[in-house]
Parts: structure tokens; sequence; C-alpha cells
């Protein structure tokens, strides 16, 4: 038997699946939850419940997946629009604002949801935190020429940014993009989310950060009660 987070991603990534109509394109978000989804989605597809779908996916390993599932892929360059993207997050403030980026595909990420019409974030109850940044760092994605110049810049902010670097691999994490990824901890967490995107996106050698402000439209919650995995629809809190 699955283990209770499995059994909790499982369940909000089945969930997920449900509001996938047929016809829609869809952003295909990246990390174990998301996998969990297109690994539903591809069954719905193969059997013949869902057709006509588009996917669109955040990275590199969504777009491997999906392939192996036969769903079929467009670039963000190819669509106009995006009717639903469904993605997990690192961490989920109860205003929906979110941290992603433990994957490195933070910046892809919010191309996808930015263009998409509904953003749907799976997540398990141990993603849901009442302040952003406390336990999880901040992903800043940045050119690897001026890492050095930003992480002094964030420490002039406050921030403690320590370069990613990469398991089973000498040196650091490349993203997709070719790019490196500093992790950022700030001083009491983040207060305010929307102001600290600006101000990190605004430094010179900054792609991206992996702050998520206004995004999101719902966050669909797996949690475990009486030993079984369900899943609860999140209110938000206003900001």
């Amino acid at each position: 038997m699955a283990d209770l987070q499995t059994q909790m991603k499982q369940a909000v990534a089945d969930a997920a699946v449900e509001q996938i109509k047929n016809g829609m394109v869809l952003g295909l978000g990246s990390g174990s939850t998301a996998a969990l989804m297109i690994r539903a989605l591809g069954a719905k597809l193969a059997s013949g419940e869902l057709k006509n779908i588009v996917g669109v996916t955040t990275s590199f390993q969504g777009e491997v997946l999906a392939a192996e599932l036969n769903i079929p892929l467009l670039s963000l360059n190819a669509v106009d629009r995006i009717d639903l993207a469904i993605d997990g997050a690192d961490e989920v403030d109860p205003s929906f604002q979110l941290i992603k980026g433990g994957g490195a595909c933070h910046v892809q990420e919010k191309l996808v949801a930015a263009m998409a019409d509904r953003f749907v974030v799976v997540v398990d109850s141990t993603k849901l935190v009442d302040r952003l940044n406390l336990d999880f760092l901040l992903p800043v994605e940045v050119l690897p020429g001026a890492w050095r110049q930003v992480q002094k810049t964030l420490a002039s902010m406050g921030g403690s940014a320590e370069l990613r670097m990469a398991q089973r691999k000498a040196g650091p994490v490349v993203t997709d993009q070719g790019n490196l990824v500093l992790d950022v901890k700030l001083n009491g967490g983040i207060d305010d989310p929307a102001s600290l995107e600006k101000s990190i996106n605004n430094i010179p050698g900054v792609l991206e950060n992996g702050l998520f402000v206004n995004l999101t439209d719902e966050v669909l919650v797996g949690e475990i009660s009486d030993g079984v995995a369900g899943v609860r629809s999140l209110d938000r809190r206003p900001s």
C-alpha cells in the first residue's frame, strides 16, 4: 500500500483531472503531484473518456512523461490561450500566494500559469503554511555570469542566498533555460509577496523568481481523515 503522502497526492491529482473537459488546452505542471495528474490524464485519454486534449508542459520532465503517455503537446508559442493549468506548489499561504521552483522549473511554470484562464494548484496538506519562506527557500533563477552579483544584491535586501548545487552531478543545478538557481532565505519569512516578487525581478541578472502572486484560482489539498485519503478545496483568505 502506498504511504500516506503518496495517497494524498494521488487523491488530489485525480480530483484535478475531473476538472478537465473535452477539447481543452491544458497546462501540465511539474513535480511529483503533477506527474500523477499527467498519468491520470493519460489513462483517461487512452480509454476514450477524454478527447481532443492538447497539453503545454512546464518542464522537460513533463514533456517526456506526456510523450510516453501519447498526450498531444504544443509549445507555449503555438497556443493563444490555455483553458486550465494544473500544477503543484512547494508552499501555499492563506491568500493563495505560492512559492514554486523546488524542481527549478518555475520560469516555464509561471509563463503557463499566467496564460491560463484558470490555474488550479494541487498539493498535499504538508505544503500549507501561514507565511511563505519560513521553511522553504525562495528560488531565484539567474544568468550564469551574474550569480555572485545577484547574491550580493539579495544580501543587501536581507536575503541569504546560496547557489543550488546538483545531486549526482558535479557543480550547480542548471535549469531548462540554461541558467542557475539561487535559493534565498529572508529574515522572518515573506510578509509582502507582491512587492518582493517585483523587487527581486528588477535586479539585473535575474530572470525570474519562485513567487507566484495573484495567479491561483483554486487550491486542492490532499489530506488523510480516518486513514482515508480525501481532497478539500480551500477558500482564499483576503491578502
